[in-house]
């Protein structure tokens, strides 16, 4: 069998981290041992009951079995409208100012090569969601990163960053509420951020994907909500996490009508559009009741709660997340983020993300997904606790 040499554009895409720690759990489970996996990010509930009903009622129109129109269903793009002015009283064109996406990991990686060049700067958050480092390689651009760490709330210090690194960087990348944090940003920051992205001509990418998922009363705030947001940048919003949808692959992109421009040009050259039937359902699901977004948020608080404060009764100090599905969890010494990780497999058979996995500023932590039911994400600690790290806390 002739072997065919990959691409160097293939070459420099980095490792896949996450696929190892797949396969060292895989391991522990085929060996028979009741792994409890807390490292992943896949939503463990079902897609609401009327989202489902709408695909299958779309399914069975032959028209949606044809190709659907490049860009994508006016009705989609009206819906996401819709939603945006519900729920942060933000207007947006459809036609202009919407585009559809194959899922939120799709337009991460797609926006890099719609507005940069081959060496240019994109200035993207430390720790933070491993895609985004795979954009960049798609695209050829460098990554400069911006710390986050626990004495400025995980948010970036613009102050820290310098004219000089301003002035060069093409692109702004944030993501809250944050993964792998849990941390929320304010309006006061995105306020902040749109100052600083039009001083220095930057565009601003805000990755939105936990939007639905806030904490302690606290409604994330969208980024489009800033005076002069749609000026300097966009917003990426996946059905994913709030309506439990993460295999259907749908999302969109919203905000600065020339960069809907440019990832619409380019998904042109790569696809049609979505399955019509997906697009209905996303519609239903963007537009229709909204008890069931409430309700999942709250199960994701009773899980934080009950992970929380399953942590502190093993004298494992940790701070609550503010949103998302996931907790950032401080290492304890001497591990580093991958020894404790394969400890914690190893010896307790619960699965924990290193830090170190989401950049150089990840280290010194692991990420925990609230993506079980209460009793095992307590079963987990209690497993820790017996292990006896924490007892000089």
């Amino acid at each position: 069998m002739k072997q065919f040499k990959q691409s160097q554009l293939l070459s420099g895409l980095p490792d896949q981290f996450f696929a190892a720690l797949t396969k060292k759990a895989a391991q522990y489970v085929s060996a028979g041992h009741d792994v409890i996996n807390l490292g992943q990010g896949n939503p463990d509930q079902p897609t609401p009951e009327h989202i489902v009903a709408s695909l299958k009622e779309a399914a069975e129109r032959p028209d949606f079995h044809k190709y659907p129109p490049f860009q994508g269903q006016n009705f989609l793009k009206e819906a996401a409208a819709g939603f945006y002015k519900r729920e942060y009283d933000v207007d947006l064109d459809p036609q202009t100012e919407i585009a559809i996406l194959f899922g939120g990991k799709a337009g991460l990686v797609e926006l890099p090569m719609c507005l940069m060049n081959p060496g240019e700067y994109m200035l993207v958050p430390d720790p933070g969601y491993p895609d985004y480092w795979s954009g960049a390689a798609l695209a050829g651009v460098q990554m400069d990163y911006m710390p986050l760490v626990e004495e400025n709330r995980f948010l970036p210090d613009y102050g820290d960053i310098g004219k000089a690194r301003l002035e060069r960087a093409k692109m702004l990348l944030l993501n809250y509420p944050n993964n792998p944090t849990g941390a929320q940003a304010t309006r006061a920051f995105f306020d902040e951020t749109v100052a600083l992205a039009y001083e220095h001509n930057i565009c601003v990418v805000h990755d939105f994907a936990y939007g639905g998922i806030g904490f302690d009363g606290q409604k994330p705030p969208s980024f489009l909500q800033s005076q002069g947001a749609k000026e300097v940048g966009v917003e990426l919003y996946t059905l994913s996490k709030t309506y439990n949808m993460a295999g259907w692959r749908v999302a969109f992109l919203a905000g600065n009508p020339s960069v809907i421009s440019a990832v619409n040009l380019l998904q042109d050259h790569m696809y049609v559009s979505l399955f019509s039937a997906i697009q209905q359902a996303a519609a239903t699901a963007l537009s229709g009741p909204q008890d069931c977004v409430r309700e999942l948020s709250n199960r994701y608080e009773k899980r934080r709660n009950a992970l929380v404060d399953a942590c502190r009764s093993i004298g494992w100090d940790v701070t609550a997340p503010a949103g998302s599905f996931f907790a950032w969890l401080p290492v304890p010494k001497p591990y580093t983020s991958v020894q404790f990780s394969d400890l914690l497999l190893e010896k307790a058979h619960v699965v924990t993300a290193p830090g170190i996995g989401f950049g150089a500023h990840g280290e010194g932590y692991v990420r925990v997904g609230l993506l079980t039911e209460e009793a095992r994400l307590q079963e987990a600690i209690r497993r820790i606790g017996r292990l006896g790290l924490f007892s000089a806390l």
